[in-house]
């Protein structure tokens, strides 16, 4: 007879659940084979029992991990049933935010970033603190789970109990994604993180993205100054608070100086990120840690000079609004998007602009027209039911 065992992919974390839930399967330890239940569909795992609503509450509040992951998979579910109870609990949770330190970290292809997180995510646990790393990533309902592979390497600080890492979220779209990343992060901190990283993984929008959501922005970079500063957009360097060059160590060290030196002179061309804040460049090792505690030092003292400035809570207030109009926007588009006169007509509309009979301003005009009157007759219906 089989001995059947529950095991882990060599691939997976210690706590994969604190990564992301369900890495596990059942091998034959006898003969070293998949068990055959699976094969042939026999096999049906238990579905687990969906947790009510006090129950993710006071799980949540305790820090239960576990519970947290679910509460997640609740706000990163498209259905409208699993939405309206995800923004119940979220509403019930929403006064135990807004006490973390929000930062925001993107970088260069090849800078380090994983290893950077990493370092500095284990350095603040050892100084007491609780940090949740997240990820923007709208490319990763495509690539179907590249956001794994950086987890996996941060494999020391995915093992900390103080730790909580989670991939992005598949939105589909940057807006779908970064409005489950901003409700996870409110999680998080409800669940008592008082330092949420959180990283950029694609490009282009993604850095614009996160920048709204965090209340410090660092842009990590690679040596070799003359190089690496073509390949910033002075764009994403306008909405850096600081500028770490990473891998400054061993026979790096001299050139990380001269490229710390090119990005300091290029920050004095720069309006700064944060009103009152300049932008500066630092150096820092992800492997030997050196700059890491002076990089902390700066993020407190940027938090102690906008909370002083009043730049710190204007900045959130404006998040939060900007995160309003984004939903309305995103919920209209729906609506229109979703209706069926205007659907109907989208091919015909679509194909008279690419022919020249209507300009595409007139084909808004008759699809917002065609709306306007399925609208109106609705409203009709309702004020006849009432």
């Amino acid at each position: 007879m089989a001995n059947y065992t529950t095991t882990t992919p060599d691939w997976a974390v210690s706590n994969q659940s604190a990564v992301m839930s369900g890495i596990e399967g059942i091998k034959d330890t006898t003969v070293g084979n998949i068990n055959p239940a699976f094969a042939s569909g026999a096999f049906k795992p238990k579905r687990r029992m969906m947790l009510t609503e006090d129950e993710l509450v006071d799980g949540v509040t305790r820090g239960d991990r576990m519970i947290l992951s679910r509460a997640i998979t609740l706000i990163e579910s498209n259905s409208p049933k699993h939405f309206a109870k995800a923004q119940r609990v979220l509403q019930r949770l929403l006064p135990r935010t807004g006490k973390a330190l929000r930062i925001g970290i993107t970088g260069v292809p090849g800078a380090g970033k994983s290893t950077i997180i990493e370092a500095f995510g284990n350095m603040l646990c050892d100084d007491g603190h609780r940090v949740a790393v997240l990820s923007i990533d709208p490319t990763s309902s495509i690539t179907k789970g590249s956001i794994l592979g950086d987890k996996t390497r941060m494999g020391t600080l995915s093992r900390r109990p103080e730790a909580f890492i989670r991939p992005s979220p598949a939105g589909g779209t940057l807006g779908g994604v970064a409005r489950k990343s901003r409700e996870t992060m409110l999680m998080c901190e409800a669940a008592g993180y008082d330092v949420i990283l959180i990283e950029t993984v694609g490009v282009g929008q993604s850095e614009t993205t996160v920048r709204s959501m965090v209340d410090f922005f660092m842009l990590v970079v690679l040596t070799g100054a003359g190089d690496d500063l073509q390949g910033i957009k002075k764009g994403i360097m306008e909405l850096a608070d600081a500028i770490v060059v990473n891998k400054a160590d061993g026979d790096n060290l001299v050139r990380a100086k001269v490229t710390r030196g090119e990005y300091e002179r290029m920050t004095e061309f720069i309006r700064p990120a944060t009103e009152g804040w300049p932008t500066h460049a630092y150096l820092a090792s992800a492997v030997t840690k050196m700059g890491l505690p002076e990089l902390w030092q700066v993020i407190q003292l940027f938090k102690k000079t906008t909370q002083a400035s009043g730049v710190f809570q204007r900045r959130r207030d404006s998040q939060l609004l900007d995160w309003m109009h984004a939903m309305i926007d995103e919920h209209l588009h729906n609506l229109f998007f979703g209706d069926a006169m205007v659907t109907g007509r989208m091919p015909e509309i679509k194909a008279a602009v690419l022919d020249g009979i209507i300009s595409p301003t007139q084909a808004v005009a008759e699809l917002v027209k065609l709306f306007d009157i399925k609208r109106a007759a609705q409203k009709k219906v309702d004020l006849f039911e009432a």
